[in-house]
């Protein structure tokens, strides 16, 4: 009972604070928030929504082909959003394909996260030769375009791989590439707070009674610098399912058997010219209302948690 009274409570809390009247008051965060919500419901619980699994074949009828949306004088129950020349639903296709940049995206960003607040931790408690090391390797990094880089790491990855793994491990190449590529912001804003805090008292304690710097750094200094770097994730968020969208468009990301949006959209350009112009509208636009939703809460959430704002 106290446990259930305590939610209300926490809410109510949440709702009462600065950030919590921000978020009320400001219609593109809300908005995006529960277009957000709804997209990532759609795209979890697709294979409860879906007319069609697009992956099962006994499924997949090739008399159904290229059959326009439902609006069209030739469109047919229940393909709402037509078909794609191998008889796939593409509102099927479209939730599937959601719930794989999804995941690709929020794992990237997580990966990429631990990695740079790692470094950047290092960096700024230990200082010295091992910052300007650790540094001078995210110079490097920053020095080659983003795609370019992703593209070197798929590519290889891919290449060490047998060609049996290469499209079951597909995902998780696309994920560490995304995720080498994007460190560097973590690192650089994790270090500059680390930095200030390594000179604060209690860190200073904690040195003096010989508190091991792992347990410093991860128990002390690493909950003050998270607001900046839940601001970054949410804003890389967007920047990462777009990379993988664009991987997967140039033909080094997911495969045709595990479409992602970017996957959807390259098969369908294909198509543009023919008059099946919903295979591409529709995958981009899903494309875009997502990353779309993730920058508005992004730029609200930096708003928000910036004091000099209030």
């Amino acid at each position: 009972m106290p446990a259930e009274a305590a939610k209300p409570g926490r809410l109510r809390r949440f709702l009462d604070s600065d950030i919590g009247w921000s978020f009320r008051h400001t219609p593109a965060a809300w908005l995006s928030t529960l277009v957000l919500v709804i997209l990532i419901l759609t795209a979890l619980f697709c294979p409860l929504i879906a007319p069609q699994n697009p992956h099962d074949l006994a499924q997949v009828f090739i008399d159904k082909a290229e059959i326009p949306p439902i609006w069209s004088p030739d469109g047919e129950w229940p393909f709402l959003l037509g078909t794609d020349p191998q008889g796939r639903d593409v509102l099927s296709a479209i939730l599937y394909g959601t719930r794989v940049s999804l995941i690709i995206g929020f794992s990237a960003v997580l990966v990429s996260m631990v990695i740079g607040v790692s470094i950047g931790l290092a960096a700024g408690f230990y200082g010295g030769r091992i910052d300007n090391l650790l540094m001078r390797l995210g110079d490097t990094v920053l020095s080659i375009p983003t795609l370019l880089m992703a593209i070197l790491v798929s590519a290889i990855f891919r290449e060490l791989l047998p060609p049996g793994l290469r499209d079951p491990f597909a995902a998780a190449v696309l994920v560490v590439s995304i995720a080498l590529t994007s460190w560097v912001q973590y690192a650089r804003t994790v270090r500059a707070s680390t930095m200030v805090e390594r000179r604060k008292e209690y860190v200073l304690a904690a040195r003096i009674i010989k508190v091991p710097a792992g347990r410093i750094m991860r128990r002390h200094i690493l909950p003050n610098t998270l607001t900046p770097v839940m601001v970054a994730a949410t804003l890389n968020l967007g920047l990462a399912i777009l990379s993988e969208a664009t991987l997967s468009f140039l033909g080094v990301g997911m495969p045709i058997t595990q479409p992602s949006l970017g996957t959807l959209i390259r098969i369908g350009n294909q198509y543009l010219f023919s008059g099946s112009w919903w295979l591409v509208v529709f995958p981009s636009l899903q494309l875009g209302l997502i990353v779309l939703s993730v920058n508005l809460l992004g730029d609200w959430l930096r708003d928000a948690l910036n004091p000099k704002l209030r």
